[in-house]
């Protein structure tokens, strides 16, 4: 008889909890359920622009090769030729110490004057085909989609366009740099034929107004 009580209470006493807890949980009184805290990080800074320059670079002056051979199936493949990736650098550089946009610097330099100096003896068809673009400083500067903007760009001019599609060219150099918020691009093509110069500088409006060879020639404005 003893043991039928004490089961008998005990069983009441958990019956009794168990109607205590609906009771808190209807009222509000439970515990709430933890609160899962999710730390947002802000996206890392873009890289410097100034560390993009040379992938810049390249890209442009394989996207402009692989566009001439597009458009025309007998123009000459591009090689990039040190002296005038080594001139367009100087080029890019300048305009963008400088603020400036234009195919002879504010001291006269121009990209055959600088190419003679080098090499007296050149004698060729040289191109060249400048171009700057803004960006923002929170973005930063994607070489793929600035190639692509560069290279837009001289297509929707004919001179431009005559300039970078002209068959007989062979060799290139590209040179980019940026200053503030502006990045500053210098794209340069020539011929190969190399002897006996006359160190003889003529502008033309075209490679096509010109034709290779000829005495060092400066084309497309």
């Amino acid at each position: 008889m003893k043991h039928a009580l004490v089961l008998a209470v005990t069983a009441l006493l958990l019956g009794g909890c168990a109607t205590m807890e609906s009771v808190k949980q209807t009222v509000g009184l439970s515990a709430p359920p933890p609160v899962r805290v999710v730390q947002v990080r802000p996206p890392p800074p873009p890289p410097d622009p100034k560390t993009q320059m040379a992938e810049l670079e390249t890209r442009l002056s394989v996207l402009v090769d692989q566009t001439r051979r597009k458009l025309d199936t007998k123009a000459r493949p591009l090689q990039l030729d040190a002296e005038l990736v080594k001139i367009a650098r100087a080029r890019a550089a300048d305009m963008a110490e400088k603020n400036y946009l234009a195919h002879a610097a504010p001291n006269g330099d121009t990209s055959a004057s600088l190419l003679m100096a080098a090499d007296a003896q050149y004698q060729g068809l040289l191109g060249e085909n400048l171009a700057a673009q803004h960006y923002r400083p929170e973005s930063g500067v994607d070489p793929a989609v600035f190639a692509e903007r560069f290279l837009a760009t001289w297509m929707d001019s004919p001179a431009h366009r005559d300039n970078l599609t002209f068959a007989d060219y062979d060799r290139t150099g590209v040179g980019a740099a940026v200053n503030g918020d502006t990045v500053y691009v210098a794209l340069l093509f020539s011929t190969t034929t190399k002897a006996n110069g006359s160190g003889q500088v003529a502008a033309f409006g075209s490679p096509q107004e010109a034709q290779a060879p000829a005495p060092l020639r400066g084309t497309a404005q």
